[in-house]
Order: C-alpha cells, then structure tokens, then sequence
C-alpha cells in the first residue's frame, strides 16, 4: 500500500497533476515536507494549532490510494486475494482456490478516521477477545476469537487519529507495536500478521494542550513530524474561506478580506493567547453570519437579491467573541479590542482597493449638511437613493470599478465601504444605534 501511494505521488507529480486539491497556503511549506514523508513510506503526525487544516491534509491522503482494489469478499481485514494473512483467510483461499470470492473496495474505504477521545480502549484500535466466538466452541488460544479493532481493519489503508494526545497513555503504547514490528497483540496472544497500514495522525503543540501528550517512544516511531501553519498569503486565507463557508448570500471579495485581516490581526495581537490560535473557521464562521444577516434583511426589506455590506460586519463580531482566547491581564477589555481590529482591518482594506481615487466632493457633500442612512432596516436601493448628488462626477462609478461592484446591492456595499473608510480616516462622522448608522 506505501508503494501504492508512492507510485500514485510520482505519477501525479510528472503528468503535472495537482495530488493535493482544496489546500491553500500549504505549496511551498508543508506539501514539500509531506511527500518527501510519503515517497519515504514514513507514518506521519501534523503538529499544529487549532483550525491550521490538519484534518484536511489527512483526508487528501485517500486520493493518492488506487481507486478501486480487490480483497477477499468478507475477510474482517480487506486482504488482498493473492496475499491473505489472517487463518481464516489462508484456510479459506487453500479450500476454495479460484474459486475465492473477491469484491471490490473503493479508496474511502480504505481511509478510516478515528478522533482520540480519553474513553477510547485498546480494544477499539487493536481488538479484544469475542465472547461470542468463544460461545461458539473455540478455544481462548484460537486466534478467530479475536475481534479486530479498527487499526487492523485498515490493513492495506490509511488509518488517521486526530487529536492524538488525547489518547491515554496506555493506549498509545498499544500503538507501538503495531507501527513498528506491525504485529498486534491482544490478551496474550500475539499475531504476526503483516499489517500494510499507513498511521496518520494530528496533534496540537504539546504547551498549549493540557489534555495529554505523545509519549516518546511512539513520537519516535512515527517517520515524519511536520508543523502545519496558518495561511502566510491574504489571498489564502481568503480562498480558504470562498471554499470551506457555506454562504446563503452573496459576500463580496473585499468583505472576506476585511475578515480576513480580521483574523490575522487577532493573531498578531498581544491581546490574545497565541498558544491556542485563531482558527480558520473563525474567518469561516464570520463569512457565514453576514451571509445570514443579509439573507434577513433582504427577505424583511422585500430585495429580490441578498448581498452582504459593511453594516452586516457588525453582526460577525457580536457572536465571534468567545472563539478567541485572550489574555487574563484583557479580561474585560474583549469587545473593545476586536473592535478596533476590526476598524483598523476595514481601514487597510480601503486603503487597498481606493488608493488614488479622490472622494473629496462625497466629503464636501456631506459637510453641506446631507446624511447618509445605512443599516439592517435600509435596502440597496434605498441607500443608493440617499446618495448626494455629485454633479458630472463619475466617483460613484470609479469606487464601484475598483471594487468590481455592478448589481444594486453590490454598488451599495461598495459606497458603503467608502464612507466608512472616510469616517476611519476621522473626514466624516457617524452615529450608531436601533440598527442604523448615519454618516454625515
């Protein structure tokens, strides 16, 4: 099965096929490292914080197996027709000959995920004695009473563990010899039988998880640690969010870039425990909220099409809260500081997209005593209306350019975007409040 994966990668990488689709920001770090592991036939762990992907790494494993392979029709252990190693097995393929029945099993099932809870037993990864069969007439020394568990039943796959130091001790040491002489032993008894099992597993820094640790002899046995991370590139934390959020309106890009940055300003901040993290659904989560609060001012407001605008922000940061650790010496402190992140976040995305573009006539509008009225109760239409007139000038049509906007609802939140970086930037004012916000 290593040779399976390995021969699988190699072709992958000459025909120029991409083996690892769905990851973002992982190309040039920790892609590298994990087929360099994979071509080694090492078993892997992925060291990581909370939300750095690591499940989905394991998960992009199953692509590299065969797509279809045959085994011995009811074997416990999916054996090969040509290769069995349990008795039965054997005794079954020297009584039956070609006539061995033989099915076929696609490559998901042969990739078994197990997260690690602190009640998971020896005999849920490596087996116990059946009563039944014994009950049956065998005797205790026969190994057919055993029931296998679930890491010999991934003979010729993939068995991942998430959250491994969650296992006890005891447990992870029963892991030994299964990694390393790929035999089992349960109760006594000890099978020689060759398992062909890739072991996967995931595992936060061991200083910021209390629950446990990877004991030393089994980190010893895995060929390959590699750190996992968070996504370096903006354009990749971004994409990672277009993929993974389910999204029941329309988000513009420069909405889940201001999230974006969002997020990644919550992990540079000393305000928060970077030892937990800032995970990737918290991006995922906020993009997936202001989806939900423009659904529902679009469906109250009577607009035939839901789409996202600033204001809906708002609505993000007042249940995203609790997803992130601060600081003891912050207590108290919390909606302030993912206030201002959020702020100097919306800021940096303005800067970004409206460099250049000259909104002084919208300030000098507004400073003639026009307002502004934005918010959960105000359609697209309806703001867009409210706009001060500017004479010949194009400004509304440029903003819009630059931030690819072209529906009504897209144009609103583009404006919108505008008018709050001129109020970031301390040249208009705003008030806030029974859902509305008024710039002026």
């Amino acid at each position: 099965m290593r040779d399976e994966i390995r021969t699988n990668l190699l072709s992958a990488l000459r025909e120029g096929r991409d083996p690892w689709p769905g990851l973002h920001g992982f190309e040039s770090t920790v892609v590298p490292q994990l087929e360099r592991a994979l071509l080694a036939g090492h078993d892997v762990v992925l060291l990581g914080e909370r939300g750095q992907g690591k499940t989905r790494v394991l998960r992009t494993l199953a692509g590299l197996l065969d797509e279809w392979t045959p085994v011995i029709a009811g074997s416990e252990l999916g054996e090969h027709p040509y290769d069995p190693i349990t008795a039965a097995s054997r005794r079954r393929a020297a009584e039956l000959g070609d006539a061995l029945p033989v099915a076929w099993r696609h490559r998901d099932e042969r990739y078994v995920e197990k997260l690690a809870t602190p009640d998971t037993s020896v005999a849920d990864l490596i087996g116990d004695v059946d009563p039944m069969k014994v009950a049956e007439g065998r005797s205790l020394g026969d190994p057919e009473t055993i029931h296998f568990g679930l890491v010999p039943r991934s003979h010729r796959g993939i068995v991942a563990i998430n959250e491994l130091p969650d296992l006890a001790e005891r447990i992870q040491v029963a892991l030994l010899n299964v990694m390393e002489e790929r035999d089992i032993q349960v109760r006594g008894y000890v099978l020689r039988l060759p398992l062909d099992v890739l072991v996967v597993a995931s595992a936060n820094p061991e200083d910021y998880t209390n629950r446990g640790r990877i004991i030393t002899p089994l980190k010893d046995r895995f060929g390959a640690e590699i750190r996992t991370h968070y996504p370096v590139r903006l354009e990749d934390e971004v994409a990672i969010v277009r993929q993974e959020a389910d999204l029941v309106a329309d988000v513009p890009d420069h909405l889940l870039e201001i999230l974006a940055r969002f997020t990644r300003a919550l992990r540079e901040s000393s305000a928060v425990d970077q030892r937990s993290g800032v995970s990737a659904r918290f991006t995922i989560a906020g993009a997936e909220t202001i989806a939900a609060a423009a659904l529902h001012r679009a469906t109250r407001q009577g607009e035939a099409e839901a789409v996202a605008r600033p204001v809906d922000l708002e609505t993000a940061v007042d249940v995203l809260g609790g997803k992130v650790e601060f600081e003891a010496a912050e207590e108290g402190r919390e909606d302030e500081i993912l206030d201002h992140l959020l702020r100097t976040s919306t800021a940096e995305t303005v800067r970004s997209h409206l460099r250049g573009v000259d909104l002084g006539l919208l300030v000098d509008a507004l400073a003639g005593g026009r307002m502004v009225t934005t918010g959960e109760q105000v359609t697209a239409r309806d703001f867009l209306a409210s706009l001060p007139a500017l004479g010949e000038s194009e400004l509304y049509d440029d903003v819009c350019e630059r931030l690819g906007a072209t529906t009504d609802g897209e144009r609103a939140g583009a404006i919108e975007l505008a008018l709050e970086g001129l109020y970031l930037a301390r040249r208009i004012s705003k008030e806030a409040g029974d859902g509305e916000t008024i710039y002026g």
